[in-house]
């Protein structure tokens, strides 16, 4: 692989994120400045890793637009906008983000969000071919980077937590023909199975499954062993969450939540491993997979390393799939630890269908989707890790709603009860041959950024409050860092051109934590503002500073009839069906409008905007097929009471209002 280059989501098939470049180090980097800065011209979350190749940067951005950029200025080469409709944006679970592109001979491969994968020409950024990867009747999203894997085009899907079933494809670079098709849940057992596999996995699982979906989508890892001609993916959670409402007679259910090897040429799966059998908690196993060969009790082992939701990290032999090691990065309550087969042991308090349970890790996980690395000098793993608890209580009640989220819980996974353990997030630096913690940095928010690996003994990582850092990867000392004008997420990447390194990183806030979490991701005072930001040494151009955070909502002067009842179910509406993006308690994280400072001609044209899709253009979609203007009603009202309630709190409203 070039060491110039970032040819590949994780630079490498092996997915380690470590560039072998140095002339950035722990001695140079207080000389790091910034080269150049690229607007997204968004406000929506960014989550792409920027591929770059030969001088030229190919990055997407939010509605899976796709820019082509000179790697050393900046400077825009072409755009390729696939036109999603707004209306798309309802069926992605956590946001309208897209997290990179793949290239291979000549062509970016795409995937958008409407499940379309496309083919550009990377030097023109004319479409070259596209297919539809999703069936669009279901609710299938596509926010994941593509792979070009064994000369083939590797995309996957989200939609689990609405109700889909779980697959990864392989197409034709040159024409977009389907090469092979593996589905990681079985399908109706009244049909043929697909392969061999989902006879096996059917016996795993009990009810009438099928017809809610099963979940399992592939929406993020992957990584390629050439030698061994397999690719890794990960699946996700369930559909619903709750097992005991999709398979109520217990069972593994295969192959949630698992790594699957499937072998390059065909998809046919040659192992798997499960992190989370029977998942009922939303803990995916699509995190990060790196690869790598390490000396374990005195031997080289070729090893896969995956710290997925669920709070242990796993080492695997990457050939057979046998566990190797396991041991928890974060504070759990759901499972005691594994068993000598890597199995979790779960704890009684695990079971939430009778007593509400304060989960931990949260359904956000003890690590989600920012990219963690290796660093085969310090052989450590880098994890931007979290703590958080979630209620959750088992709904008897639930029926499942095609196209709606289907959690099968009964309190609303999104209105938390800060309870359990204190919310952190942190850098934590993770041996994974003797499973320990060698060091960890906290950050004053627990939703943090991508990580990059140098050959300069460096780690980079942005953070929720807008900084880019440097970090020496022995021990973890910061040892530089730079405003980014906005939170960061993505994975950051390091280059050569014309003999100088730079490192950079997409940067954004948004995403599901800034628009569902409310208060607490609030309490980052981050906002969003998608850019690119390419640093080197010697560079000087001024760091873009972060826009004031808002004070107290004015005191709303539009009025809605309502009586208290009806601001009740205002809030019960609210958290159904908007609170996922604009925010718990109607407070904003930063990302999307906070609606508590909506103006008076928003309230005057509410209907019109939240039934008749006036905004679908920008992303606020139509939800006339769910709430009637009753309905409307009482949520405004509540967003009303909740703009008066900020209002009072701060000192603003009078005793007269």
């Amino acid at each position: 692989m070039e060491a110039g280059n970032w040819l590949t989501h994780g630079r490498d098939f092996t997915e380690q994120r470590f560039s072998p470049l140095a002339e950035i180090n722990e001695h140079t980097v207080s000389d790091l400045g910034l080269a150049w800065t690229f607007d997204l011209e968004t406000t929506r979350g960014v989550q792409s890793t920027p591929i770059v190749v030969d001088g030229t940067m190919y990055v997407s951005g939010p509605w899976s637009l796709v820019y082509a950029l000179d790697a050393k200025t900046g400077r825009e080469l072409w755009r390729f906008n696939p036109v999603v409709e707004g209306q798309t944006a309802r069926t992605a679970c956590c946001s309208v983000a897209s997290r990179g592109v793949a290239i291979f001979e000549g062509k970016v491969f795409l995937g958008a969000l409407d499940g379309r994968l496309i083919a550009l020409d990377a030097a023109t950024g004319e479409s070259l071919w596209e297919t539809q990867t999703t069936d669009t009747s279901q609710p299938y999203t596509i926010t994941g980077a593509p792979r070009v894997f064994a000369g083939s085009v590797l995309i996957g899907n989200g939609g689990a937590d609405l109700g889909v079933r779980g697959y990864v494809s392989a197409y034709d670079p040159d024409t977009g023909a389907l090469l092979w098709r593996t589905y990681t849940v079985p399908g109706d057992p009244n049909e043929p199975f697909e392969s061999e596999a989902m006879e096996v996995a059917a016996k795993t699982w009990t009810g009438e499954w099928w017809k809610y979906g099963g979940g399992g989508t592939v929406w993020d890892a992957m990584a390629y062993d050439p030698d061994l001609e397999l690719i890794y993916v990960g699946s996700g959670n369930g559909s619903p969450h709750a097992r005991w409402a999709r398979s109520p007679g217990g069972g593994d259910n295969l192959y949630l939540s698992s790594i699957l090897a499937l072998r390059a040429e065909t998809g046919e799966i040659a192992w798997h491993f499960q992190t989370t059998p029977g998942d009922s908690w939303d803990y995916t196993a699509t995190q990060h997979i790196i690869l790598a060969d390490l000396e374990i009790e005195g031997r080289s082992r070729k090893v896969l390393m995956q710290a997925p939701k669920n709070g242990f990290f796993f080492v695997l032999d990457r050939v057979t799939g046998e566990f190797i090691s396991g041991e928890q990065y974060v504070s759990m309550n759901w499972a005691s630890g594994l068993d000598e087969s890597g199995r979790p042991i779960e704890t009684e308090y695990a079971d939430y269908r009778e007593q509400l349970r304060m989960i931990t890790p949260s359904a956000l996980g003890g690590h989600n989707w920012h990219p963690m690395a290796f660093h085969p000098g310090t052989g450590l793993v880098y994890i931007p890790a979290l703590e958080l608890s979630i209620p959750m209580l088992f709904d008897e009640d639930w029926e499942f709603a095609p196209g709606h989220f289907n959690f099968a819980t009964a309190i609303d996974e999104y209105d938390f009860e800060f309870k359990g353990v204190p919310p952190e997030g942190f850098l934590l630096a993770w041996d994974p041959r003797t499973q320990e913690e060698v060091w960890r940095v906290n950050h004053s928010n627990l939703w943090n950024g991508g990580v990059l690996a140098t050959g300069g003994g460096l780690v980079f990582q942005g953070n929720s409050e807008g900084l880019f850092v440097a970090y020496r990867a022995s021990d973890g000392e910061r040892l530089w860092e730079s405003t980014a004008g906005t939170g960061v997420m993505a994975g950051p990447v390091s280059f050569e051109i014309d003999g100088a390194q730079y490192v950079a990183v997409a940067a954004g806030w948004g995403g599901s934590y800034p628009m569902g979490m409310g208060a607490l991701a609030a309490e980052a005072q981050s906002k969003g503002g998608g850019r690119v930001l390419a640093y080197r040494l010697g560079a000087n151009e001024t760091p873009p500073t972060s826009p004031a955070w808002p004070g107290p909502p004015p005191v709303p002067t539009f009025q809605v009839e309502a009586t208290e009842a009806d601001i009740m179910e205002g809030i019960v509406l609210y958290h159904a069906q908007c609170g996922i993006c604009h925010g718990t308690g109607a407070v904003g994280g930063g990302s999307v409008p906070d609606l508590r400072y909506a103006s008076e001609y928003v309230h005057q044209r509410f209907n019109e905007i939240v039934l008749g899709g006036e905004r679908a253009v920008l992303g606020m979609p139509s939800f006339s097929d769910r709430l009637t203007t009753e309905d409307t009603r009482k949520i405004q009202a509540f967003i009303l009471a909740a703009a008066h309630q900020a209002s009072a709190s701060s000192g603003e409203e009078t005793s007269s209002d």
